[in-house]
């Protein structure tokens, strides 16, 4: 498979793109305002110590404490055969941590939405083909590595290099490499492990002791590995900043490094990868069959539809059905990916009624998601034929990296309809006049609600003002969001209506015709301020400017004519 990795680097923002057989998968985006803080070690203060969720507050230095789980703060296992480790494991919180007390923790998981970090005391510094792990006493094998004599010969290899006292865990891209790299690998972890000892003890909590390597040096030393066909960036100076780290980890991958330097084109639109970025926010992701899939991600978990669409197929139903649902597997794996999708997700794939063809789209699934970094478990099809599965959650998805919330739905993605919102208006003004002596009020809404508010010929209006035996007067803006009624005036109905007209007979104004007028052709209409105004023998002047004098002005509209 051929695999690229495209990073555009700026002063605003970082931005990593992995793309395989030319295809976007997975995109990083770090930011000088809000750098990650995964990897990071802190001195942290124990703030509170809770026995009933069986976890602690611990005070980092971030905006909100960080969150320790009491297997997070028990001492790490070592390997699977730790007898100790059952003494421990019963015990509560409070056994383990005290209010005040000062430890040293690591960010395993980002701060999301409300929640702070979560953090943990096992201790671990990856470098290029080793995981220092200080705080245990055993070595452990990427399970990436399949073949059981390289495993073999990785563990031996493994355990000559390891640090009295200390553990390791060999990574993936470690295979095929001799003890010379392990041992130069471990010899720069275990004097990092050693300068942040000292900064600890030298440094009172909350206090950043270590930060994690920036997202270009992550790429490099996590995904730039031998099954990486090229790395292209274009900045000349994270350039040489990656030959420099690659003459110290892996040489041999130094002629696979290319500089941008097209000045006439970004680095992500020669690759496509902004059009990209935008469907990967979107809620419905077409496939190229014809049909698509949706995407609804809520706060407990992410729900995913697939959906033949514009797809009818060529031979029978199930066929259409299968061929449909195995190239929705292929794309929810992408997209999960592409958008980090963290947590419980159910898949409702298109009805199929042989189990053959059910174990088919399983496997296509399973297999595509081989090539995720993030752990991801597949649970199996329920009764009512989901798909239930799981992924690890570490960091932010896309959606919450480059999207807020919006201020005006707050994420219902829905907003109310022009008449909803209408009948709600009728009903505040009913309510604020029945509470006044006032003889006039004027509202502020927005034009689409103010002209159902009005009515046809103001109709609606009238009927209120005879209930209420009032004036009531309504001003469309467009600057009103159409959830919104703003209560301009309260008063006279000479002084609301000098306040609620924004044109004056007599008054020159120059105006573009919108539309013809509904039942007199002959005539023209055009807004000021959402506004009527009738313009006599302007039908035929439809999308122009033109020069009228205002001879009318009512509460609902004004007829003007034009200027020669």
């Amino acid at each position: 498979m051929y695999k690229e990795i495209v990073i555009n680097a700026g002063s605003e923002e970082t931005r990593a793109a992995l793309l395989e057989e030319n295809e976007l998968v997975e995109l990083y985006i770090e930011r000088p305002v809000s750098q990650r803080v995964v990897g990071n070690i802190y001195k942290g203060k124990v703030e509170n110590v809770l026995p009933g969720m069986q976890a602690a507050f611990v005070d980092i230095g971030l905006e909100r404490n960080a969150f320790l789980y009491i297997d997070d703060a028990l001492p790490p296992r070592n390997g699977e055969d730790d007898d100790d480790y059952e003494d421990v494991k019963n015990l509560s919180i409070k056994d383990v941590l005290n209010e005040g007390q000062e430890i040293l923790v690591q960010v395993v998981k980002e701060p999301i939405g409300a929640k702070g970090a979560r953090v943990s005391r096992h201790i671990t510094l990856p470098g290029r083909y080793l995981v220092l792990m200080p705080m245990v006493d055993y070595v452990g094998v990427s399970r990436r590595i399949q073949d059981d004599e390289e495993r073999s010969r990785l563990r031996r290899l493994a355990e000559k290099v390891r640090p009295e006292g200390a553990g390791l865990i060999v990574r993936t891209v470690a295979e095929g490499h001799e003890e010379s790299d392990l041992a130069q690998d471990v010899d720069f972890l275990v004097k990092l492990w050693g300068r942040i000892q000292n900064r600890a003890k030298n440094t009172r909590a909350p206090a950043l002791l270590h930060r994690d390597l920036g997202l270009v040096f992550r790429v490099v030393r996590d995904m730039f590995t031998d099954d990486v066909n090229k790395l292209v960036v274009d900045s000349r100076h994270e350039y040489d900043r990656i030959m420099e780290l690659l003459d110290f980890i892996s040489p041999s991958l130094k002629g696979r490094v290319s500089l941008y330097r097209n000045k006439d084109q970004a680095i992500f639109d020669f690759y496509g990868l902004e059009a990209e970025i935008d469907k990967a926010l979107k809620r419905r992701v077409w496939l190229k069959c014809g049909g698509y899939i949706v995407i609804d991600q809520a706060e407990a978990l992410t729900a995913i539809d697939v959906n033949t669409g514009k797809y009818v197929g060529s031979t029978n139903l199930a066929d259409t059905v299968l061929k449909t649902n195995l190239e929705a597997a292929r794309e929810i794996a992408r997209q999960l990916r592409l958008r980090d999708i963290g947590g419980i997700i159910v898949i409702d794939f298109i009805d199929m009624e042989s189990h053959r063809h059910r174990q088919r789209v399983l496997q296509a699934l399973e297999e595509s998601l081989r090539r995720d970094r993030t752990k991801a478990h597949i649970l199996g099809i329920t009764q009512l034929g989901l798909v239930e599965m799981t992924r690890k959650k570490v960091r932010q998805g896309l959606d919450q990296t480059l999207q807020k919330q919006c201020p005006y739905c707050e994420g219902r993605g829905k907003v109310l309809s022009e008449e909803t919102m209408a009948r709600r208006v009728r009903r505040e003004i009913r309510r604020i006049l029945r509470q006044s002596t006032s003889d006039a009020i004027l509202i502020e809404v927005h034009p689409s609600v103010a002209a159902l508010v009005i009515g046809s010929g103001g109709q609606a209006l009238k009927e209120l003002e005879k209930d209420l035996r009032k004036s009531i007067f309504i001003k469309g803006s467009d600057d009103c969001h159409i959830e919104d009624m703003r209560l301009k005036a309260l008063g006279s109905k000479d002084e609301v209506q000098e306040k609620a007209l924004p044109v004056k007979a007599g008054q020159v104004l120059e105006l573009k015709v919108e539309e013809p007028h509904v039942s007199n052709l002959f005539d023209g209409i055009a807004r000021v301020e959402g506004y009527v105004v009738d313009i006599e023998g302007a039908g035929n002047k439809v999308g122009e400017r033109v020069k009228v004098q205002i001879t009318r002005a009512f509460r609902t509209y004004a007829k003007a004519r034009i200027l020669a």
